[in-house]
C-alpha cells in the first residue's frame, strides 16, 4: 500500500491567492450564505402566512404581505447577480443587505400584529448574523435599529386578531407561534452560524498556510542570495582552474602519458560541470537570464535536460521515457531545469544503480515521475515532505532540494508528490499546468521554434543507447 504525503502550491491552473483574494473569497461565501437565508426566509413567509390565513382563519393583509415578500426576492435577486461580481464583497454591502433583511421583517410584523406577533424574536436572528458577519460598528448599528424596530411596533402597528391565552399551554396558537419562532431561530443559527463559521475557519487556514510559504520563500530569497554571492566568487577560481588545466594539456609530460591525460580530462568536465552550476544559480538570480533563455519546445527541454544529466552523473542503469505526445514550444527555463536535475540527484544517491523518468501529457499538465530502488523515504519524511532541513542523509544543509522543488512548483501553480512503492524505492511526481511553462500559440512564429521533425529525435521521444532497450544506459 502506497504511503503518499502531497506538499502542494495551490490548485492546478488557479493564479496564486493572496490576503486580499481569501477576504474576498471569503465575503462573498458569507453573501451567498445571507442570499439562501433570504430564499428561506422567502418560502418560509408565504407558507407561514398562507397558513395562518386559510389554516387557522386568522385575516391577514395578504395583499400587502405579498407586495412586501416581492420586494424582497427581487432585492435577493439583484444581491444574487451582485455575488458574481469579481469586485470585492466590502462591510458595507453585507451591512445594507442586513438592514434590507431587518425592514423587510419589520414591514411584516407591522402587518400582522406588531410587537404582540410571536415572531417579532426573529430580529434575534439579524442581530446574530451581524455580530458574526460585520464589524463591530455595524453590529451595535444593527442592535439599534432592531431595538428601535422592535418600539416602534409595540407603538404602531396594525393589531392581529390572535388571542394571548397563555394560560391554554400548547393549545394556545400564540404559545404555539413562539414555540415555531425558537425552533426557526435555533435551527436557522446552527445551520448558518456553522456555515459562516466554518467559511472563516478555512479562511485563517489559508492565511495560516500563506503566511508559512511567505516564510519558506524569504529562506529562499537569504539561499538565492548568499548561493548568487558565493557563485560570483567561485567564477575566478574556476577560470584559473580551466587555463591551468588547458597549459597541462599541452605539456610533454602528461602528452606521453594516456593515463594522466584522460585524468585531466575528467577534471576538465567536472570544471565544466562546475561553471555549469554556477551559471545556473546566477540565472537562477535573474543575472543574465535575458542573455541565455531560447525558445525550446517541452519534448526538447526534456530530451537535452536527461542528457546532459546523464552524461554528468555515475549512473549504471538510467531509464527515459518521454510520453509528452503532440510538442508544444516553452521558453527554456534554468529554475524548471535545476528543479527536476535536484528529484534526480536525490534518486541517484539513494539508488545509484537504477533509476527511471517519465514524462507525460496528460489534459492541461505536464507529469514528471522519477522513480529509484532505494529505500525509499522514512515516514518522517513524509509528514514532513517539502519542509526545509528534512533529511536522513545526516550532514549539515541537508533536506533543502526537495524543499526548494516543492516552493518551485508552487510559484507555476504545480505540485509535488512522494511515496513509496510496495516492492521497494520511491516515486516523485512533479505536476505542472502547461499554461504556465508553454507560449501560446499565437506568440510564436513556426520559423523561430525548434519541432521535432524526422530529422531530429524518434517520434515517441526516446533517446536510444547502444546495446540498450528504451533509453537504458
Amino acid at each position: 500500500m502506497f504511503a503518499t504525503t502531497e506538499a502542494v502550491a495551490g490548485e492546478l491552473h488557479a493564479p496564486r491567492v493572496g490576503f486580499a483574494n481569501l477576504d474576498n473569497a471569503t465575503g462573498h461565501q458569507n453573501m451567498l450564505q445571507l442570499i439562501q437565508l433570504r430564499w428561506f426566509a422567502v418560502v418560509g413567509q408565504v407558507v407561514t402566512i398562507l397558513l395562518v390565513h386559510y389554516g387557522f382563519a386568522i385575516r391577514l393583509p395578504l395583499d400587502h404581505m405579498l407586495q412586501v415578500l416581492t420586494c424582497l426576492a427581487l432585492f435577493n435577486v439583484v444581491s444574487l447577480w451582485r455575488s458574481r461580481s469579481p469586485r470585492r464583497v466590502t462591510n458595507g454591502e453585507l451591512f445594507l443587505a442586513l438592514l434590507i433583511d431587518v425592514a423587510t421583517l419589520t414591514a411584516q410584523l407591522y402587518l400582522s400584529g406588531g410587537a404582540t406577533n410571536p415572531f417579532v424574536f426573529l430580529f434575534l436572528l439579524q442581530v446574530t448574523l451581524g455580530a458574526v458577519l460585520l464589524k463591530p460598528w455595524s453590529t451595535w448599528t444593527i442592535v439599534v435599529i432592531t431595538s428601535l424596530c422592535f418600539a416602534l411596533l409595540a407603538l404602531f402597528s396594525r393589531p392581529l386578531a390572535l388571542p394571548l391565552d397563555h394560560h391554554r399551554g400548547l393549545a394556545s396558537p400564540y404559545v404555539q407561534g413562539m414555540l415555531v419562532c425558537f425552533a426557526l431561530n435555533a435551527a436557522l443559527l446552527v445551520i448558518f452560524i456553522t456555515r459562516i463559521s466554518r467559511n472563516l475557519r478555512a479562511r485563517d487556514a489559508r492565511l495560516a498556510d500563506l503566511r508559512q510559504r511567505a516564510s519558506e520563500e524569504e529562506h529562499i530569497v537569504r539561499m538565492g542570495l548568499l548561493a548568487s554571492g558565493a557563485a560570483h566568487e567561485l567564477g575566478t577560481p574556476l577560470a584559473t582552474l580551466a587555463v591551468i588545466l588547458g597549459d597541462w594539456r599541452r605539456l610533454p609530460h602528461f602528452n606521453s602519458d594516456p593515463e594522466l591525460l584522460t585524468e585531466v580530462a575528467e577534471m576538465e568536465l567536472q570544471i565544466q560541470r562546475c561553471k555549469s552550476i554556477v551559471s545556473g544559480i546566477l540565472l537562477s538570480a535573474g543575472e543574465a537570464r535575458g542573455e541565455s533563455s531560447e525558445e525550446t519546445t517541452v519534448s526538447t527541454f526534456l530530451d537535452d535536460l536527461v542528457q546532459e544529466w546523464r552524461t554528468t552523473r555515475p549512473i549504471e542503469d538510467f531509464e527515459y521515457d518521454n510520453r509528452f505526445g503532440r510538442d508544444l514550444p516553452m521558453v527554456s527555463d534554468s529554475a524548471l531545469k535545476q528543479m527536476i536535475c535536484n528529484v534526480l540527484d536525490n534518486a541517484l544517491e539513494a539508488s545509484p544503480h537504477w533509476l527511471r523518468l517519465e514524462a507525460a501529457h496528460d489534459a492541461d499538465t505536464l507529469t514528471i515521475t522519477v522513480t529509484d530502488a532505494g529505500p525509499g523515504f522514512l515516514p518522517a519524511i513524509l509528514k514532513e515532505f517539502g519542509k526545509p532541513y528534512q533529511s536522513s542523509k545526516g550532514r549539515p544543509g541537508g533536506g533543502l532540494g526537495l524543499f526548494l522543488v516543492v516552493n518551485v512548483a508552487r510559484t507555476v501553480g504545480g505540485r509535488v508528490a512522494a511515496l513509496n512503492r510496495p516492492e521497494g524505492g520511491a516515486i516523485v511526481k512533479i505536476t505542472l499546468p502547461l499554461a504556465a511553462i508553454v507560449l501560446e500559440e499565437e506568440e510564436v512564429e513556426d520559423e523561430d521554434v525548434a519541432y521535432i521533425g524526422d530529422d531530429a529525435l524518434p517520434q515517441d521521444g526516446t533517446i536510444e543507447s547502444e546495446g540498450h532497450d528504451r533509453n537504458r544506459s
